[in-house]
């Protein structure tokens, strides 16, 4: 037993030894692979790294013909740890890499395994400011990203979401765009229901050289984003060839029905025709300008632009999830995973009123989580808010139809709401720095942006919008246009704080500051002109270019004229739109007001479009100690009554009245004999409004006769737009090319 028990000892204790010996062996295989990784990331060069493993190779046997020959079992655990270093220069074409598409989730392992061929895990702390961080909630969905909806889904790789963010722009059209103006190929194309459209293409520039490809390089071929395709019309209505979310597929024809209802389409009918269109263009990822919205079309319009949104919205959160699930997994953050840019909003829709606010909110409801399919946080809260504070409107003497719609529900203008999109959620009145969508007005995104100088400021919320919806653009022009100007210089700029990003996945197109170029802009107006289109063509640099509608108008506003009075057009030379603010006030001064303060020329009222025009005539008036009063948006309502009364009764020879006041008030100036429109209306229809206020029935019976009575308009060619609003495209065309520069016409003329 005794000779038993020690021989069992010795055995054991030198397999002990082998045992360490074994392990130490292992260790020091790990890293020597460690120290060969490291020579790879230094040299970055196969040959070099070769080169530096035959030398340590040569040590190595040096040195060990000091020691006891290694077993054969440690010579191939050598060859197995070169294998291993050489195998990372070598890339297998069949083997199955992860895919970026919200649609294929790859079943292979990682490949940034470690020597024991475990997989490193990540981590991820939450954090409520990033994308891709999630609450309980939202993790919870990640459970879905693998389910048979995405699977069956199109691929990915046609989908206009990727085709536009997915990629750097090549060099060629980075030069191009910043470019002003850019170099742009211009189509126009005729549709059935938008009409004419003009599309702008940026096109990259061929002067720049070319560098040559060497035959075989270890680097990857960059992919860059393509030129823009020109939009095509969608006829059937396939989802999966629109690349709409599944998710939303089912709520589509629901939330859309009293569209169809007004429109007396068949209930099978997903969009309506205007519907199919605008959806077409939104889809491409090109920016829109539509100056044809009006009342009847605007829950279509809505309807539309929310889909577009919401869509975008899904494929975006989709794709984080996705991403999120695979990193979990992996240790290695490759550029696979760039989905986010270096805020988290990525939607801003900016309507006039909180009632407009109200029926986006509504509709996007209808679209994400209809009744008993979802929940909408706050939803109470929102409602108090954003209802109530209708207008009273008076039974005598009613306003016109327009102001009645326009005007109806709650129309404070001073607001702002962030809002967060899950799968079975939306989540009202978020920080703005968790939220995906934002709605605000001009004013109350103009109350946080600041001014320069200011201490209580912020625009880092701005910085990575890819979409940007301005509905009822011309309210924003009767409001303050300058508000919306100055929110848009704050676009794009480079944030003061992180806010919590994870720059390891912030898209590199994000990081070098080229956001701008990514960014879509939706612009939907009721007229046409040039103070809006100029936002598409200064603040807007879409690589995707845009699409204007274009329908010169056949009628023009004149036509609604009922009294029969001269209106008289008067040209005027200007050099530029900034001299003719000049022109026109020297033209006035010298040629109209002198025939105006004639005694028989009372009851003048003169109509201003701009408030810098209406401070510049009033002080003029005061200062030649003319008889006149006024009336603008910033009158007290004693003064206005006064100031009416007095024209009324030829105590005042001219009344000056803005044209906002009207656009607010409407008010029904009696006792007008001569109207000078000191410039052509923003809205045509108030051309016809002012004019047929010269009826008898408004008439003092003691100012004047019925064959005294006149309209002047003051134009110049920078006031086309405006121009064949009132007279229509064919008239403008041929007053603007005439020689005599007073044109004359009469109520049933043709």
């Amino acid at each position: 037993m005794g000779k038993g028990k020690k021989f069992f000892n010795k055995k054991r204790k030198g397999s002990f030894k082998a045992g360490v010996r074994k392990k130490n062996k292992f260790i020091n295989k790990e890293h020597e692979v460690k120290n060969k990784k490291a020579m790879f990331n230094r040299y970055k060069d196969k040959q070099k790294v070769e080169e530096e493993f035959i030398k340590k190779k040569q040590m190595e046997q040096r040195f060990q013909k000091q020691q006891p020959a290694c077993s054969e079992s440690e010579d191939e655990a050598d060859e197995d740890s070169y294998g291993q270093l050489v195998s990372c220069f070598k890339r297998d074409d069949n083997t199955n890499m992860i895919a970026e598409s919200d649609g294929e989730i790859s079943d292979e392992e990682p490949d940034d395994c470690d020597v024991n061929g475990t997989v490193e895990s990540v981590n991820m702390e939450p954090n409520e400011n990033n994308d891709h961080s999630l609450d309980e909630e939202e993790s919870f969905d990640e459970q879905d990203i693998e389910g048979p909806e995405i699977e069956n889904e199109v691929d990915s790789s046609n989908d206009p979401f990727t085709k536009h963010l997915q990629y750097d722009l090549p060099d060629e059209l980075i030069v191009s765009l910043s470019n002003m103006p850019p170099t742009v190929k211009e189509i126009s194309k005729t549709w059935p229901v938008l009409g004419n459209l003009v599309l702008s293409i940026p096109q990259p520039l061929r002067t720049l050289s070319k560098i040559t490809k060497p035959k075989f390089s270890l680097i990857e071929e960059k992919v860059y984003a393509s030129t823009a395709t020109v939009p095509h019309i969608i006829n059937n209505i396939d989802f999966k060839q629109l690349h709409l979310k599944s998710q939303i597929c089912g709520n589509i024809v629901s939330a859309n029905k009293n569209n169809l209802i007004k429109r007396d389409l068949e209930l099978t009918d997903i969009f309506t025709p205007l519907q199919k269109e605008l959806f077409t263009i939104m889809n491409n990822y090109q920016d829109l300008y539509y100056p044809e919205r009006t009342f009847s079309n605007a829950d279509e319009i809505r309807f539309t632009y929310c889909l577009h949104i919401v869509n975008h919205m899904i494929k975006t959160r989709t794709k984080i999830l996705h991403h999120n699930a695979k990193i979990a997994k992996k240790s290695d953050l490759s550029e696979d995973y760039q989905d986010q840019g270096l805020v988290r909003p990525k939607v801003l829709i900016m309507v006039p009123f909180k009632d407009a606010a109200y029926r986006v909110v509504k509709t996007l409801i209808d679209i994400v989580v209809p009744k008993e399919a979802g929940q909408v946080v706050n939803k109470n809260r929102f409602e108090e808010d954003f209802t109530g504070g209708e207008l009273i409107l008076p039974s005598k003497n009613p306003k016109p139809e327009d102001y009645e719609l326009l005007f109806s529900g709650n129309t404070d203008d001073t607001f702002r709401l962030g809002m967060t999109l899950t799968k079975k959620t939306l989540k009202l009145y978020t920080d703005f720095y968790s939220s995906d969508i934002l709605i605000a007005s001009p004013l109350g995104l103009r109350m946080i942006v600041g001014a320069e100088g200011e201490e209580d400021r912020d625009y880092d919320f701005l910085a990575s919008i890819e979409l940007l919806v301005l509905d009822q653009a011309d309210v924003f022009l009767m409001q303050n246009w300058d508000h919306l100007l100055h929110v848009l210089d704050h676009f794009h700029l480079q944030p003061k704080k992180t806010h919590g990003t994870d720059f390891s996945r912030v898209r590199s197109w994000a990081v070098n500051g080229w956001a701008k170029y990514y960014r879509q802009t939706m612009v939907f107006s009721s007229v046409s002109l040039p103070e809006i289109k100029s936002v598409l063509n200064r603040k807007c640099a879409n690589y995707a270019g845009k699409v204007l509608v274009a329908n010169p108008p056949e009628t023009g506003s004149i036509q609604q004229v009922l009294v029969q009075v001269p209106q008289l057009f008067h040209r005027f030379n200007a050099a530029s739109p900034l001299a003719a603010v000049d022109a026109r006030f020297e033209y006035f001064v010298k040629e109209i007001l002198p025939r105006q303060r004639d005694a028989l020329m009372a009851h003048t009222l003169v109509y201003v479009p701009s408030y810098f025009d209406f401070v510049r005539l009033r002080n003029y008036f005061k200062k030649e100690d003319i008889g006149f009063v006024q009336i603008c948006e910033y009158s007290k309502d004693a003064k206005i009554a006064r100031a009416r009364d007095m024209f009324f009764h030829t105590e005042a020879h001219f009344l000056l009245y803005s044209e906002r006041v009207h656009f607010f008030r409407r008010f029904r100036i009696k006792g007008i004999r001569h109207i000078i429109f000191y410039q052509p209306p923003t809205y045509p229809h108030f051309y016809s409004e002012m004019c047929n206020l010269m009826q008898e029935s408004n008439q003092n019976k003691y100012g004047g006769s019925d064959c005294n009575m006149s309209v002047t308009v003051l134009h110049c060619k920078y006031d086309v737009a405006r121009v064949a609003a009132l007279l229509g495209a064919a008239r403008a065309a041929a007053l603007g090319a005439a020689d005599k520069p007073v044109h004359m016409y009469v109520t049933g003329d043709k």
